[in-house]
């Protein structure tokens, strides 16, 4: 398994990026200035995530999206534990903000993250569509952090 750096042709992982953020005028909010990681295993693409410098000490991590065909596999519990081991020292929060979806809350307190706060209708105020997650309509956004 290997974990590495995209710097160029993002756009190339957009159908994994949209697993995680299905509007693809929003992940190009963030795409050109975050730093884009891959994780192969055995030659394979199985899980993307983009980060952004927020200021302040504070990494975001604005997608991680896992290959559905290989879900529940620990990818994603990996890529987060590479992004903390990466960038401690550098930063002093790593956060993430989700869908109120459990499953999704529930990984990334599995995770470490921690509750944080709720910008209230927060998707279908940005979306321009309904998003759905495990059949929870998404309206609320939910953010957690995690110390580096």
């Amino acid at each position: 398994m290997e974990i590495r750096q995209v710097r160029e042709k993002k756009k190339r992982y957009l159908s994994l990026l949209l697993l995680a953020d299905e509007q693809e005028d929003m992940i190009d909010r963030y795409l050109d200035r975050g730093t884009m990681y891959v994780l192969e295993d055995g030659g394979v693409t199985r899980a993307v995530c983009v980060v952004t410098d927020e200021g302040g000490g504070v990494l975001e991590l604005k997608n991680l999206a896992v290959d559905p065909a290989v879900k529940r596999r620990g990818y994603g519990r990996k890529m987060i534990e590479f992004l903390a081991k990466t960038y401690r020292g550098r930063f002093s929060v790593l956060q993430v903000s989700t869908g109120d979806s459990p499953n999704t809350v529930l990984f990334y307190e599995s995770c470490g993250f921690t509750r944080s706060h709720i910008i209230p209708n927060y998707f279908p105020t940005h979306y321009d569509h309904p998003i759905y997650e495990n059949g929870v309509l998404l309206r609320d956004r939910i953010c957690l952090y995690r110390s580096l």
